[in-house]
């Protein structure tokens, strides 16, 4: 099956294209959002293609998947046919709605023909989708491997533009988790954190866009991962910390509490309890070594690649078939 999608979210996608099909993506010469083409910090297969908008009115395309409001209009002018109707089309929504919520409208609410795949359950709760058809297609990881060590007894958040997401992201509950112990935070645009919070490298170090492999062997050795999320979709850095076996301490927020069940680390909403539980790992390297295998083997049996992988193959074929959700 070829499949066109755009480059949006690199995690996601990375997964997305371990499959067995032919995936397409839009290539601008700037590499905008809407060109952006291959990974360059991801390892990609070669079966991901980078293809030129004007090419694309000539592709044979079986299906698209879609991301974006805007892509839809995307498709008809650069494919000149119409998701759903010309072309069989699938929306992945990857974000928890904004606005007025829980009464928030989805894009696609108004339409029938293209189904919304919804990547938490929790999403597809607090979305008003209205007529179109929807369904749940949970995250899944490529296996970093059980490298966890503890080696430091730091605590790692990983996080995108923290400054300017402010409390969706936590970033003001990052200095209170400082003082337990020293925090390092993963990400993009993290460089601006210490002087807005106004901490200094030694209880707040910030570790820029590193490429995916070397974040991973780095966040491995810290002794546990902070999820500060308030209202964020499922962050899929929380299920790889998780796949490599590190003792994770979450906000009870969206989908949290079911992707780290008891046993697997903590999960609170009570944000005076966020220190404690950092502390205790830190303190106790053989509690952090139990609690972070323990999710280890949830995330395995939960977000494993082949179930992500199986689902999105019955969702695709479906959706080719007869435009409809399996």
């Amino acid at each position: 099956m070829r499949v066109l999608l755009w480059h949006v979210h690199g995690s996601w996608t990375t997964s997305f294209v371990q499959g067995r099909h032919d995936y397409l993506l839009p290539t601008t010469p700037d590499r905008g959002p809407d060109g952006l083409g291959r990974a360059r910090t991801w390892d990609w297969p070669a079966s991901v293609v980078e293809v030129a908008p004007e090419q694309l009115a000539d592709a044979d395309v079986d299906v698209v998947v879609l991301q974006r409001p805007h892509e839809p209009e995307l498709v008809e002018r650069w494919l000149r046919r119409r998701p759903g109707r010309d072309l069989p089309a699938v929306y992945v929504e990857h974000n928890t709605p904004v606005g007025d919520v829980p009464d928030t409208r989805h894009p696609m609410a108004d339409q029938d023909r293209v189904p919304v795949a919804h990547v938490t359950g929790f999403n597809e709760l607090f979305w008003d989708c209205g007529r179109a058809p929807t369904t749940v297609v949970e995250h899944g990881i490529v296996d970093p491997g059980h490298r966890w060590t503890g080696e430091l007894d730091r605590a790692a958040v990983v996080v995108n533009d923290p400054v300017r997401r402010g409390r969706s992201v936590g970033t003001d509950l990052l200095p209170g988790l400082a003082r337990v112990g020293g925090v390092d935070v993963f990400g993009m645009r993290v460089d601006l954190l210490p002087d807005a919070l106004g901490l200094g490298p030694a209880v707040l170090a910030v570790h820029e866009d590193l490429p995916q492999e070397r974040m991973h062997a780095e966040l491995a050795r810290r002794r546990v991962y902070v999820h500060t999320a308030r209202w964020t979709s499922l962050g899929l850095s929380l299920l790889e910390a998780m796949h490599l076996g590190m003792p994770v301490v979450a906000l009870g927020a969206t989908e949290a509490a079911r992707a780290v069940p008891p046993g697997t680390g903590v999960v609170t909403t009570r944000a005076a309890e966020l220190g404690p539980a950092v502390a205790r790992f830190l303190a106790d390297p053989d509690l952090a070594r139990e609690v972070g295998s323990a999710g280890r083997r949830h995330a395995l049996e939960h977000y494993g690649l082949t179930r992500f992988l199986t689902d999105w193959d019955r969702l695709l074929a479906s959706v080719v078939a007869d435009g409809s959700v399996p």
